[in-house]
């Protein structure tokens, strides 16, 4: 198997560097998956009515499908074979759909959806995963006393409110202090456990996967219902690729291995035993697994570890927008950097406006991580699936395995995550609807907006002029020059940008030097340096420049300018002015799209950042012309 092309950087690590990403890793990767032994348990075995020895038998038997999902799904997929599949170092849906794109070229379209789909869907988990890991955390308060019951909701407000807030600052200063705190939780998850399995070490025999099979067997469909809860352990898991490109491949395999892994079958198999002991905590399994006086302690821990892992999965869904922006699947949103030493460090104001609304909503409408819970798992399995059917073609195309292996290695994995997923279906219309509408919309807007720049390009450039015949045509007309430099920024260099175009037609000037500039995003999340610009002069005066920039990068424009010097362009921001145009679009009835995806099209327009600053342009040197467009 070929090496994967973070393994080059984890090379340079010595075993310090290895230890430090791995405790870094935990408190960024696994806050989710971390705080599964809230729910999923409980979830998992309130759905059966069974008494004395069938109710050990019961417990025996989740709680072996809770392991054996940990050790199949989440350690063989994605921790072994998964984390290889690395798009130079990033993961996630969107890289894995780039690099597929990659290997198949112009035969990509099914993968394109396919990415659509995986990215979508991880919207809806982004909403459900803070209300269902605060609600969860704060319920224990409720163990602790009645008398909180009553504020329980409205404490989970408070906080989710404020979590959204502190983003536009950043959380780099606070960062610092998620790893020591969920190093801390999964020491305590392991500890409980500990403290448990002496109540009932039949709780052992769950390691053999034969009882988890035989469960599902001896049930017939309720089975079936369990499996659904019985995921919840296991949500979080995309989390281990998709935050690949912060801490490497083997420091997030590291801490797998060595403390998540373990913590996480510690309290599982701790639950199960005080449940086989003392069934009537059922209730509240990992919170009545405290004593009295350590309860109020153990659930303020579990505030923060599920704050963690919202923050978690607040900063990832807008690493994700920055992809998708960058990928041409949505509008040039705001991106505003809030570190100025860390590339990572972004806020998205409208990305976090509207999971901040989608949150509450959730918290307001459902009230209970029980009820929650039965909106959680369609997002996450549909996810999953989506990441085996992209791996497939990593396996066989770039890793060059028979078509037969990649065939059977992912008709394993599918079999599970397919039983997974329709077993949640059940729950469909008790609140699983909600993360498949929040998918479908984010379908529609990605696959609108996508659509709709296809068909605006293809308009823009049958009515445009090729920039050398309007060379040409300048050198017989011969315009009034000025002195300076004048930058057109452009999606298309081959032909004449519009801004340049108008300059021409309404103030009749051009200026001494013209840069053509394009700035085109590619496949790979980062571009090297040293391929950052191409620079290709069409006469004395006339030159372009195609930047490229990784799905990953912001397109700082003026700084990479000034790095071509050594090439010999000549750049001084004192006396250059960017040119950009500003289209204002209008609907049409012969655009190709139906009437509502042409206003749907607008109307995201709308909420394109300005380019100015989408591209890091001093203001000050800006001009912008203006023009109706139809779609």
């Amino acid at each position: 198997m070929p090496a994967s092309a973070d393994s080059g950087a984890d090379s340079h690590h010595k075993k310090a560097g290895l230890a430090a990403l791995g405790f870094g890793s935990i408190g960024v990767v696994y806050g989710d998956i971390g705080t599964s032994p809230l729910y999923a348990l409980r979830e998992s075995l309130v759905h059966t009515r069974s008494a004395g020895a069938a109710f050990t038998s019961d417990v025996v038997g989740v709680v072996s499908l809770l392991v054996w999902a940990l050790f199949l799904i989440v350690t063989i997929k994605y921790v072994v074979f998964i984390l290889r599949a690395d798009n130079k170092g990033e993961g996630g849906t969107l890289a894995l759909m780039a690099l597929v794109s990659q290997i198949l070229g112009n035969r990509a379209t099914p993968v394109l959806v396919l990415g659509l789909i995986g990215a979508a869907l991880f919207a809806g988990d982004a909403m459900i995963t803070p209300a269902i890991s605060v609600l969860s955390a704060l319920e224990g308060l409720k163990i602790v006393t009645p008398f909180f019951e009553p504020y329980i909701v409205p404490a989970t407000l408070v906080i989710l409110c404020s979590l959204f807030l502190v983003q536009r600052s950043g959380t780099h200063r606070v960062a610092a202090w998620f790893s020591p705190i969920m190093l801390i939780w999964f020491i305590t998850l392991g500890v409980l456990g500990i403290m448990h399995i002496g109540d009932g070490p039949e709780i052992l025999f769950a390691l053999n996967p034969v009882n988890g099979v035989r469960f599902l067997f001896a049930h017939g469909h309720l089975s079936f219902v369990v499996m659904g809860s019985v995921f919840l352990a296991v949500t979080g898991a995309e989390a281990l690729y998709a935050d690949m490109g912060h801490f490497g491949r083997r420091p997030i395999q590291f801490a797998w291995v060595l403390v998540v892994l373990p913590s996480l079958l510690l309290n599982y198999l701790g639950q199960g035993a005080m449940l086989i002991g003392k069934p009537d905590t059922l209730e509240s399994p990992f919170f009545l697994m405290a004593p009295d006086v350590l309860r109020l302690p153990l659930v303020l821990l579990a505030t923060l570890a599920t704050v963690i892992a919202s923050q978690a999965t607040i900063t990832g869904a807008y690493s994700l927008a920055r992809q998708a922006i960058q990928l041409g699947l949505l509008p040039r949103l705001e991106i505003q950097h809030t570190s100025d030493q860390q590339e990572g460090q972004i806020y998205v104001p409208k990305v976090n406006t509207i999971l901040l609304i989608g949150v509450l909503l959730l918290v307001l409408v459902f009230g209970s991580s029980s009820k929650l819970a039965s909106a959680y798992g369609i997002a996450v399995t549909a996810s999953m699936v989506v990441d085996s059917c992209l791996v497939f073609f990593i396996f066989w195309k770039l890793w060059r395995w028979p078509l037969w292996i990649s065939a059977l290695v992912v008709a394993i994995f599918l079999t599970l995550e397919i039983a997974f997923f329709a077993s949640n279906l059940l729950k469909l219309f008790d609140g699983g609807f909600v993360p498949v509408l929040i998918g479908l919309a984010m379908i529609t807007i990605m696959w609108t907006w996508r659509r709709g720049s296809r068909i605006l390009e293809g308009k823009t450039r049958r009515g445009s002029i090729p920039t050398v015949d309007l060379i040409r045509m300048l050198q017989k007309s011969k315009p009034t020059r000025v002195s300076g430099t004048a930058i057109f920024l452009t999606s298309t260099a081959e032909v004449a940008p519009a801004a340049l175009m108008h300059n021409l037609k309404h103030n009749k000037v051009l200026h001494e030097r013209v840069l053509i500039v394009s700035v085109a995003t590619e496949d790979s999340p980062r571009v090297n340096p040293a391929r950052r610009s191409e620079i290709e002069r069409l006469s004395d005066d006339f030159t372009i420049v195609r930047m490229h920039f990784g799905f990953m990068e912001s397109p700082r424009v003026p700084a990479a300018l000034a790095g071509l010097r050594k090439q010999g362009l000549k750049f001084d921001i004192m006396t250059t002015s960017f040119f950009l145009g500003r289209r204002t679009l209008k609907t049409s009835s012969h655009s190709g799209m139906p009437a509502w995806q042409d206003k749907l099209y607008v109307t995201l327009s709308r909420q394109s950042a300005n380019a100015t600053d989408f591209f890091a342009i001093p203001s000050d040197r800006v001009v912008e012309l203006g023009a109706q467009v139809t779609v």
